[in-house]
């Protein structure tokens, strides 16, 4: 999956709005309803990508206006009611039936039907989307909706994700869906209601009063598109934003250190940093290449001099709590120049490799450099390549990079077999790399079109896939980040979803 960047959260008392000087109570005395939470975001609305989880403003946007009909919960995949409150899924795996809440309206007032629940798989399943779940969705074959509160998935084949897809896709409005199209309107079943997107400025929320949970606290949620990070972090300071995205791990860091903020780390969602190789370049056609940058890389460099040591060191994408999760090959490449350079004398000639990098944060400069230097260092050239970030999206998913690139993808915190069947840099069938498989191919089937994911059976599938990466090091890691947040003492009870996402429906402020 795809680039989502560290975030940082924070707020000041200057920054609370009238309501919250008006409203009553604080951490000390319990949470407090009212104020507006004003969010910082690097990147701002793009519609043809709304689903793609690459934009910070999206994913928040996602997580405050709808809901998903399951839960994982941070630490677990273990998934917990929603907007479904049970579920039973059939002995061969064919099959899940879902009962939904029955009181529950979208922001226009209309009643949440399991055709709902169809229309939004059905949408995330049309590549026009280019969701990467697309695969996934477009493996459920069957929808029975007869009963508005129930709803029976049918698949033609046994699905392990079925649950990771049903908690990352957010229910869709079909009757607004043509205004969702251009950004004109975002109609959801969850805590916040869209009011306005100002394109290159602004996205404005509300509560919804009507939520059908517990009714959030905050009266709203300002995003100001704040393209610099660095701008960010001075408007956090001077009280104009509650809330920063894409600030430095530096910066991060030194919030950490000053008495009016807090730094929380979020496990169950982490992020890992990557080079990838574009194998239409001839050059890096060649193994030996591609082995003698994964010698080369001083990951523990990169954890300690960018990410100042929230991450460690990764050759493979799981964390631990991951059933692929396996440490003797998570350290089969560990840096060794004298090995990389060895390497490279065996390759000839070796012409200068571009070396793409999302531009404008200071993150991907810092890690650019120092892969740079890594390979000047064993006799690799690179020219770096600093791309907007749209465009660097773009150049993702259509993977015409040409060369190498940088960037952070998420899912490994899922069921395994959502990464090798989904992820844009990973996706067995079709990835940002034109890597191909037949063997690859058939590890990440097997592991999908199974009943379980998580079983002895499963583990001994993700062990062929570890096997995979490491062998054709199409995708080479170089570090598992831990996700955290930063935020004053007037801002409590943040929260993320597994998918990433602000989960702001329990947040407050304080004076």
């Amino acid at each position: 999956m795809l680039a989502v960047v560290l975030l940082l959260l924070g707020s000041s008392l200057a920054a609370c709005s009238s309501a919250v000087d008006e409203a009553s109570g604080s951490s000390d005395s319990g949470p407090a309803e009212g104020g507006t939470l004003r969010i910082g975001s690097t990147t701002d609305i793009i519609p043809a990508t709304i689903f793609t989880n690459s934009a910070e403003v999206s994913n928040t946007l996602i997580g405050a206006v709808y809901d998903s009909l399951v839960d994982y919960p941070l630490d677990s995949l273990d998934p917990q009611p929603r907007l479904a409150t049970s579920w039973e899924l059939a002995d061969d795996g064919l099959s899940v039936t879902l009962q939904l809440r029955d009181d529950v309206t979208f922001h226009s007032g209309r009643e949440f039907t399991s055709k709902d629940v169809e229309f939004s798989i059905q949408t995330w399943a049309d590549p026009l989307w280019t969701v990467q779940l697309q695969r996934t969705a477009a493996a459920v074959t069957g929808f029975d909706t007869a009963d508005p509160h129930a709803i029976t998935l049918s698949f033609d084949k046994p699905l392990s994700n079925i649950f990771d897809l049903l908690d990352m896709v957010p229910i869709i409005d079909s009757e607004s869906f043509e205004d969702l199209k251009t950004g004109k309107q975002y109609v959801g079943t969850g805590p916040f209601v869209f009011k306005s997107w100002t394109p290159g400025a602004k996205v404005v929320l509300e509560r919804n009063d009507d939520y059908w949970g517990d009714t959030p606290l905050l009266d709203g949620i300002d995003i100001s598109v704040v393209s610099d990070p660095q701008a960010q972090v001075a408007q956090l300071r001077s009280g104009q934003l509650d809330l920063v995205t894409g600030a430095s791990s530096r910066d991060l860091e030194t919030l950490g250190q000053d008495s009016k903020f807090e730094v929380t780390p979020f496990q169950g969602s982490e992020n890992e940093i990557y080079v990838g190789a574009d194998l239409t370049n001839p050059d890096l056609q060649d193994l030996k290449l591609r082995q003698a940058i994964a010698y080369a890389l001083d990951r523990q460099r990169i954890v300690d001099e960018v990410y100042r040591g929230a991450g460690s060191p990764a050759n493979l994408p799981w964390a631990e709590y991951s059933p692929a999760y396996d440490a003797e090959a998570n350290s089969t490449y560990t840096l060794d120049t004298d090995k990389a350079k060895q390497l490279v004398s065996q390759l000839g000639s070796v012409p200068t490799l571009p070396l793409a990098y999302p531009a404008g944060n200071a993150n991907y400069e810092a890690v650019a450099q120092i892969v740079q230097a890594n390979f000047e260092e064993v006799g690799i050239k690179t020219e770096l390549k600093p791309t907007e970030y749209s465009q660097f999206i773009k150049q993702l998913i259509g993977g015409t990079f040409g060369g190498l690139w940088i960037l952070q993808h998420n899912y490994a915190q899922f069921t395994p077999s959502t990464l090798a069947v989904s992820a844009y840099p990973f996706n067995a069938d079709k990835n940002a790399s034109h890597f191909e498989s037949e063997a690859y191919k058939k590890h990440a089937n097997a592991a999908w079109e199974r009943a379980s994911g998580t079983d002895a059976g499963a583990v001994e599938i993700y062990q062929q896939l570890n096997k995979d990466l490491l062998d054709n090091l199409f995708l080479i890691e170089m570090a598992l980040l831990h996700f955290q947040t930063a935020e004053t003492k007037g801002v409590h009870d943040l929260n993320m979803s597994k998918r990433g996402e602000l989960d702001l429906r329990s947040t407050y402020l304080s004076d």
